[in-house]
């Protein structure tokens, strides 16, 4: 089984909450049904992406440096608001609040990936827009169109939380059934802290 990793926030579940009503609310627009929609309990704001890592050493040498980089910023806030196309492939909500920092600890986090050389990270870096993708096409001659999605999810705005996790997430089954996501935490690490969970 192939696994590929990326770093991420983790909304909190009353946040989450908020977001699945306005979901189950897009769901009756036209041609929903021929969307893939996310689980809710993989919803993330990615940071960065580091492709299939299969060497422990490695996976522990990324570690060490995620929480390095942990350590060295505190806790800051976020909400969700809006919505965002990611071209014409990716649905999502939108991401307020401390983007500054947000956008900071994305790039930091990549290049701990890139410290690595791991080709992925090298890929999509330094492109960053933050969001939480809660639908995608499924790719054929047609795809769904966004701006009805985007413009019901305008006015939606989240309650504001405190991102206080920098989580190391894996996807179990990215090659094996292409298109199908299992986001599964394998570390996380406190803003601020001086240790790591997880394994």
């Amino acid at each position: 089984m192939s696994e590929r990793y990326f770093t991420a926030i983790l909304p909190p579940p009353a946040v989450a909450e908020e977001l699945a009503g306005v979901v189950r609310q897009l769901a009756a627009l036209p041609d929903a049904e021929r969307l893939r929609w996310t689980e809710r309990d993989g919803w993330h704001i990615t940071l960065a992406y580091y492709g299939q890592i299969s060497d422990p050493d490695r996976l522990a040498e990324l570690g060490d440096r995620l929480a390095a980089t942990a350590r060295a910023l505190q806790p800051f806030a976020l909400r969700l608001a809006g919505g965002e196309s990611l071209g014409e492939w990716a649905l999502g909500a939108g991401v307020a609040g401390d983007r500054t920092t947000l956008a900071g600890l994305a790039a930091a986090t990549a290049e701990d990936g890139l410290a690595l050389g791991l080709p992925e990270t090298a890929e999509r870096h330094p492109s960053y827009r933050p969001h939480l993708t809660v639908a995608r096409n499924v790719r054929s001659p047609r795809p769904v169109a966004f701006a009805p999605y985007t413009a019901a999810l305008a006015p939606f705005t989240g309650r504001e939380w405190l991102a206080a996790e920098l989580v190391l997430m894996r996807n179990a089954n990215a090659d094996e059934r292409p298109g199908a996501h299992t986001y599964v935490p394998a570390a996380t690490w406190p803003l601020g802290g001086r240790a790591a969970e997880g394994t």
